[in-house]
């Protein structure tokens, strides 16, 4: 298993996280099983968002006395009052079922989420009311190590993030998600197809988002990796031809401030079919081929595929150019984090031969020789 760090937490999260959602409902040995086989495979960080109490017993129960090994993201204001999933802001129903959240994991959740931030009212419910004071409270006490929120809609995330609240956030990312207009209310497309007709490239929004998350050490957590599934289907793709779990894997880990994918696993075999991805080679990882069907709205735009690579001097061209974009934000004022992980890359821009063959073979027409001579004047190599 491969591990990265979580925005500025100090805590490190495998790549291939557990969304544990589709275990709800199935038989406790079929949910130990799944447990058993992510632990068993180096998964160390579960979505647990589900409010009844069953499903968080049942895989409680099946992490045992490895509760330190592995870190639980717990949903603050995840309620079952009226539905199956509901959302509460309501204090004294939001702390009945976070103290039960905590109770069932020991008395300590590593990363307390603020449910569901998607619009105008949930923003007020969390920070016009005494639901961020709760949220506050819980990490001085020592419930939760550290706050994050989750969200499907990037102008909310991006005004949640601005408060200063949040350490990481837990959102939904794909390519035909990336392709929709941030206005588009990207849970409605799951509930009828995925329309090709409304991709406007890859949103601006959305790109901006990854790259604030990146510059101000806010560490993601992807959901919705495989589109509910209907990136993988021949049936329900919006592309030419289904995506592999692979390439949608590495679309979301490509993408900045990406530490873990919360694969939606209902069995141990599935767990193996996602944790294969660390056996691909780039040839399966990549994802250019699909982006490239599409109308050419990614022209000079770096979609970090790595389809220009091997490069001569062996730097990593993508790497590059996503610390570049974050840096572009405030060439002037690139925090710490940034420089110290570009510092850490093998190869700078500074190293670039300028032979051009990175250039021929990027399907989107990136400048890529110009952002590396950019680069190395931004960080000094």
């Amino acid at each position: 298993m491969d591990y990265r760090e979580i925005g500025g937490t100090g805590l490190r999260g495998s790549i291939i996280g557990l969304g544990c959602e589709h275990l709800d409902g199935k038989p406790y040995a079929q949910v130990k099983d799944t447990i058993d086989t992510a632990i068993d495979c180096g998964v160390n960080i579960f979505d647990v968002f589900m409010p009844g109490r069953e499903i968080r017993e049942n895989i409680a129960a099946a992490i045992g006395s490895r509760r330190e090994k592995v870190m639980i993201q717990g949903h603050i204001g995840s309620v079952d009052v009226n539905q199956q999933y509901d959302i509460s802001r309501d204090l004294s129903v939001v702390q009945k079922y976070f103290e039960d959240l905590l109770r069932i994991f020991g008395g300590y959740i590593d990363f307390g989420m603020m449910f569901f931030m998607d619009s105008e009212a949930d923003y007020k419910g969390v920070f016009e009311t005494g639901f961020a004071d709760y949220v506050q409270r819980l990490k001085q006490q020592g419930d939760v190590g550290h706050i994050g929120f989750s969200s499907h809609n990037p102008e909310m995330a991006a005004r949640v993030i601005e408060t200063g609240l949040p350490e990481m956030m837990l959102f939904s990312i794909n390519p035909a998600f990336d392709l929709y207009p941030a206005e588009t209310y990207i849970l409605d497309t799951l509930q009828n197809e995925i329309d090709p007709s409304a991709f406007r490239g890859l949103d601006p929004k959305r790109a901006a988002l990854y790259k604030l998350c990146e510059q101000k050490g806010i560490g993601i957590t992807v959901m919705k990796t495989l589109g509910a599934g209907k990136l993988i289907s021949p049936e329900h793709t919006p592309f030419q031809s289904p995506m592999t779990v692979t390439q949608c894997i590495h679309y979301a880990l490509t993408r900045p401030a990406v530490a873990s994918v919360m694969l939606g696993c209902k069995t141990g075999e599935e767990v193996l079919d996602c944790v294969r991805y660390l056996e691909t080679g780039s040839s399966e990882r990549d994802y250019s081929q699909v982006l490239s069907t599409l109308r050419n709205d990614f022209r000079g735009n770096c979609v970090y595929c790595s389809h220009c690579q091997p490069c001569s001097a062996q730097i990593d061209i993508a790497a590059v150019n996503r610390y570049l974009d974050i840096a572009r934000l405030d060439a002037g004022n690139v925090p710490p984090s940034v420089r110290s992980h570009y510092a850490e890359l093998s190869h700078g821009g500074g190293e670039c031969s300028k032979c051009g063959e990175c250039e021929s073979r990027c399907p989107f027409g990136v400048q890529i020789k110009s952002n590396m001579k950019e680069a190395a004047q931004i960080f000094g190599r």
